[in-house]
């Protein structure tokens, strides 16, 4: 299992009073265990293994052809969003074989963020309709990638088929800021979604 760096502050604040399952999901290479380990404030799990000949076969790498290993169960890392409020976040393994693992990660979780990538929009259907299914709501984040085609936000969200009110940001799973945004952008959807339930 490979880490990186990471504070050595690694318990929580005596201020901290919500802590909050989230997850980040998406296809296969779309930069899940990026976004975690750009976030994470103490040494990420991962659980990634060196891509073999046999794994080729099923995991298309289109344009990721320098990937040489693969999510095969999750990440993990947490993020103190406020004095009292700290996010866990789960990264889910992409390959459709690993839907009904990631699925089973779902409970207890508040939201998801949706990582998507231009290149291979369609490859995110899967990924929003097994949310739906299971009725855990989301937020999307474009993560820009080199090269990728530019489109606009408008453009991405019919595209997508997204709800009006569901999140659709763009994010660089690289950078801390912009990575902290999206999640921003989904726990103010989760904030609004249990307000109005709460008033319904």
């Amino acid at each position: 299992m490979g880490s990186a760096p990471a504070s050595e502050d690694v318990y929580l604040r005596p201020t901290v009073r919500t802590a909050v399952k989230i997850l980040v999901v998406g296809h296969f290479a779309v930069g899940k265990t990026t976004f975690v380990g750009t976030l994470s404030e103490i040494r990420p799990l991962h659980t990634e293994e060196v891509m073999t000949e046999a794994g080729a076969l099923v995991d298309d790498l289109g344009d990721t052809q320098d990937k040489t290993t693969t999510t095969v169960a999750l990440d993990f890392g947490r993020i103190t969003l406020s004095d009292a409020l700290v996010l866990y976040l789960f990264g889910t393994p992409g390959q459709q074989r690993f839907t009904t693992l990631w699925c089973d990660m779902t409970r207890g979780a508040l939201g998801a963020l949706v990582l998507a990538d231009t290149r291979r929009l369609e490859r995110s259907f899967d990924v929003m309709g097994v949310l739906e299914e299971l009725g855990l709501p989301y937020a999307v984040a474009l993560n820009d990638f080199d090269g990728a085609p530019q489109h606009t936000l408008d453009e991405v969200r019919d595209a997508l088929d997204l709800l009006p009110e569901t999140p659709l940001v763009r994010c660089d799973a690289r950078d801390p800021r912009s990575s902290t945004r999206a999640l921003v952008s989904l726990v103010e959807h989760l904030l609004t979604r249990t307000s109005e339930l709460e008033h319904a």
